[in-house]
């Protein structure tokens, strides 16, 4: 029996994800195949269609009878689902979208519908938006500062990876409104955060034993943090944000230098982040710095600091591919659907 079709477990939420054979799709099959609410009926990928998932994602090899399909052209035929997550290259969600039943809620992992204001959007992604009059639907996903909304939503903009690490990390101190100055942000990233097709300069012989920066002063994730930071609080410092190519597959670390309005206590600096992430689980204060080690595979974002008068340095590490993309997304899916936001989504780092 074609997958699509079957209701072996009508109990639990049915799932499809357009754009599953690349990492982020990779990953939200490894998850959701073990999410006790969610049952993956949909699997698309139009250059793997008739293929098993197993074949092409070997990791989940003997775990899933799936197969992928190509995305049906008439969006009707998704009518089933309840939730459709959109694992695209940017720039392809915003013609899917239009086209989705209202009743089936959809989350974009890309950058297709996080920008509110349209020149911004063109500038940085260097095309014009054929769907604008979707965006005003779309809540923000980051679901640490947003998550009433994220409650109420249908349609969810998943934040971008540099983004999550970096307004996880400034968050806090925008909304006790502590930001003296510029903030400097120095962010790296594994080179899974390129994707699953190799490019000149992110494929492993040439990222093995390279480190350089990319995008200064550019990237689109730049706006998408000015953005969040004035919902959060009162945001108008010049934002300084510089990403650099790790030699490692998963992983971002940021490091945000910030001027503090009054000096601050090593004791007062950690008050601030608890009190901030008192109800978020998957946000970790740490001692000392993070490690992207500790974080790997995981939804967890770790939080350290270092403090010296009215010098901050706040460290935040992630995995790019599960809190930076499909963990969140899903975390938002358990919120949206009223589940606990741990559901399917308890699993630890290796050591080492």
């Amino acid at each position: 029996m074609n997958q699509f079709l079957s209701m072996n477990q009508p109990s639990k939420l049915r799932i499809g994800i357009f754009g599953a054979s690349g990492y982020g799709g990779s990953e939200l099959l490894r998850i959701l195949l073990f999410h006790p609410q969610a049952e993956v009926v949909l699997a698309t990928a139009n250059e793997h269609a008739g293929k098993a998932v197993s074949a092409v994602h070997r990791n989940l090899y003997g775990l899933t009878a799936l197969h992928f399909v190509s995305a049906p052209e008439d969006l009707n035929e998704v009518e089933n689902l309840d939730c459709l997550f959109l694992a695209l290259p940017h720039g392809a969600a915003m013609d899917v979208a239009p086209r989705v039943p209202e009743r089936v809620k959809v989350i974009d992992l890309s950058g297709d519908f996080r920008l509110c204001d349209m020149d911004v959007f063109k500038h940085h992604y260097k095309s014009t938006h054929t769907a604008p009059e979707l965006q005003s639907g779309f809540v923000y996903g980051l679901t640490e500062t947003n998550r009433e909304a994220v409650k109420r939503a249908t349609r969810i903009a998943n934040p971008g990876c540099f983004a999550t690490a970096t307004l996880l990390a400034l968050a806090p101190l925008v909304k006790g409104d502590l930001i003296a100055n510029r903030v400097i942000v120095d962010a790296k990233t594994g080179s899974s955060g390129s994707g699953a097709k190799a490019a000149a300069n992110t494929h492993h012989p040439q990222r093995a034993n390279s480190f350089y920066a990319y995008k200064p002063f550019m990237h689109q994730h730049v706006p998408e943090i000015e953005q969040e930071l004035k919902r959060v609080g009162d945001w108008a410092s010049e934002l300084v944000f510089m990403t650099h190519s790790l030699p490692v597959p998963r992983g971002i670390f940021a490091s945000c230098y910030v001027e503090t309005k009054n000096e601050l206590s090593d004791e007062e600096a950690r008050r601030v982040f608890q009190e901030f992430y008192r109800h978020d689980f998957f946000v970790r204060v740490v001692e000392g710095s993070p490690d992207i080690n500790h974080v790997k595979t995981t939804n967890f974002c770790d939080i350290g600091f270092a403090v010296r008068g009215r010098s901050l340095v706040v460290f935040s590490a992630l995995d790019n591919l599960v809190k930076g993309a499909a963990g969140q997304a899903i975390q938002n899916m358990n919120v949206m659907f009223g589940f606990d936001e741990k559901t399917g989504l308890m699993m630890a780092g290796s050591n080492p």
